[in-house]
């Protein structure tokens, strides 16, 4: 979404809050930023978040063997500069004793220049990919699409799902199958998660407060707590145990809601908070983790910061141990193809980005998007599933539609312990069932389907498309252009005797989020909205009938073009 500066107090008073977030923090970035050698350029002009005064360093190759065997305290000696952790056996967090701009900044330069430091780039924040909450219950539509109403009333399009009913006649999932739920961690506790707990089984059967298996960390019988420093990976957001529910809520048990898996193993890797957020060095350190630990699929529900060398490296690794890396595309409403957004827009070849859609079909409002850099969508608006304490809620975001995706990619591997990572996104890539909305917005052009990944049979075509509507009738109605701030209309077109009908626009530009036009059909019924700027040709949803009634609404602020109708199809 852009900023808009003439938006209400409110609205302002929330940007002026933004922008006075650590002044340290934006001078860091603009320094590391300009230096290609050392440190990733942004690609992007907006403020990218960093714990202030917090460095990830690298360490270079002849340093990195003499540093591997040496405390923090000798570290932070021959460094010059308070090492705080490690993160790996060659990469520290530093930190600045002052938090001036200056010190900061002076930091930053002395890594930079020494010649036992490879890389360096400032700890970058990441958060979950959730939208609000919204408070109404409803139904999996995303399994299973019968048209019905989501947890927000509206109706839905039958078939609009991932098809998880017909592909359980070929496998429910297996527990052999190792998902890394990267994220705020998980409810074991929760009735329909408790039997998919992955179980570090050294761990469970040693001695409490003891490396029972060796890898450094202590008691991590579930997954570990990197947010925290500890073995207890419980959710305390919700967040990540609302990820774990689609990917594997057990399933055939008599109770509750069924995931895509009905059998599975969810390893819980907390870095994100109990606010939802979490840091460049625990974000590598989770990955690292579940490579180690033996994870076959990562799920990333998150994003944010700029594009970091350091952790494009920790992805690769994983690619390089034949592990899947499903990540959301984001909720900006972005076209990644032109503002990258991470770390779903790394070009490495285990990444399979994901946008989200509604239960009608249509590109969420919120989904980020990319022709090239996006690769399927998945339902992602209204999403119920499990959350601590027992209980189930409705999200939204393309935090809810990575899950859905990467249940699918367990499916494969219970289905075929054989396949590569690039056998699995290759599957699910080639087999998305075509949607007319997704269209130049993701590279498959379609809807994750599990069924026809499993089978390998060829996705029909979009039967809801309306560009299959054979004729074509002439029909001109406009906004006035540009429209008025505050614009209400209300505008009824009727095709006598047509069964089928869509909307044909030459133009279409309004204000992203705020200012939409909504279809309904003759007898009312909402059928679909759209906003934002469109291609030119750019078609309305398939409405049934003969009858389609047009309202638009614009807010009070920033006017657009507004839209131009040339065209009426219909059969």
């Amino acid at each position: 979404m852009s900023l808009h500066f003439t938006r209400s107090a409110a609205r302002m008073a929330a940007l002026a809050a933004v922008s006075v977030l650590s002044t340290a923090t934006y001078l860091s970035l603009a320094t590391a930023n300009s230096e290609l050698s050392k440190t990733t350029a942004s690609k992007t002009s907006t403020l990218i978040e960093s714990i202030p005064g917090e460095f990830v360093v690298e360490l270079a190759p002849a340093a990195a063997a003499d540093f591997a065997t040496m405390d923090l305290g000798s570290l932070s000696r021959r460094l010059g500069v308070e090492v705080v952790d490690r993160i790996r056996p060659e990469m520290v967090l530093v930190r600045s004793s002052e938090t001036g701009v200056t010190a900061v900044r002076s930091l930053e330069m002395r890594l930079r220049e020494n010649a036992q430091v490879s890389r360096v780039e400032p700890n970058f924040i990441y958060r979950a990919f959730k939208l609000p909450n919204d408070p109404d219950l409803g139904k999996t539509w995303g399994l299973k699409n019968t048209g019905a109403p989501d947890s927000s009333g509206g109706l839905g399009v039958t078939g609009i799902d991932i098809g998880a009913e017909n592909a359980w006649d070929i496998t429910t999932g297996s527990k052999s199958v190792v998902v890394a739920v990267i994220d705020t961690g998980i409810d074991f506790s929760h009735p329909d998660l408790k039997a998919q707990a992955w179980v570090n089984e050294k761990e469970l059967n040693g001695k409490p407060g003891v490396d029972d298996d060796g890898n450094g960390l202590v008691d991590d019988i579930h997954g570990y707590n990197f947010a925290n420093g500890k073995g207890d990976s419980t959710d305390d957001n919700a967040h990540g145990s609302h990820c774990a529910g689609t990917i594997g809520a057990k399933g055939n048990d008599g109770k509750g809601l069924v995931g895509v898996n009905w059998n599975v193993s969810m390893m819980a890797v907390k870095f994100l908070d109990k606010a939802g957020s979490g840091s460049l060095a625990n974000a590598i350190k989770s990955i690292d983790y579940a490579r180690k630990m033996g994870a076959n699929i990562m799920s990333n529900s998150w994003g944010g910061g700029s594009e970091s060398a350091l952790l494009k490296t920790a992805i690769e690794e994983a690619a390089k141990s034949g592990i899947l890396f499903v990540a959301a595309a984001g909720n900006d409403s972005n076209n990644n193809d032109a503002s990258p957004s991470y770390p779903s827009s790394y070009k490495v070849d285990n990444v399979l980005s994901v946008a989200a859609l509604d239960n009608r079909g249509a590109l969420a409002s919120f989904s980020n998007y990319g022709a090239k850099t996006v690769h399927v969508a998945a339902p992602g608006v209204n999403i119920v599933s499990t959350v601590p304490g027992g209980g189930y809620d409705s999200y939204s975001g393309t935090s809810m539609a990575t899950p859905h995706v990467s249940g699918i990619a367990a499916l494969l591997l219970a289905n075929n312990p054989n396949l590569t990572y690039l056998e699995v996104k290759k599957a699910i890539v080639d087999s998305a069932r075509p949607l007319y909305t997704l269209r130049n917005r993701v590279s498959s052009a379609g809807l994750a389907d599990a069924y026809y990944a499993l089978s390998g049979l060829t996705p029909p075509e979009d039967p809801n498309d309306p560009s299959r509507l054979k004729n074509v009738k002439s029909y001109k109605f406009s906004t006035e252009h540009n429209y008025k701030e505050g614009t209400k209309l209300e505008h009824k077109i009727q095709i006598p005797g047509a069964k089928k009908i869509a909307v044909r626009f030459s133009k279409f530009d309004t204000e992203l989020g705020y200012d939409t036009l909504s279809f309904f059909d003759g007898a009312g019924a909402y059928i679909g909205a759209m906003s934002g700027e469109k291609e030119s040709g750019e078609t309305s949803p398939l409405i049934n009938g003969d009858t389609v009634t047009l309202k638009f609404s614009a807010d009070e602020t920033v006017s657009k073009y507004g839209f131009d109708i040339d065209a009426i199809l219909w059969e």
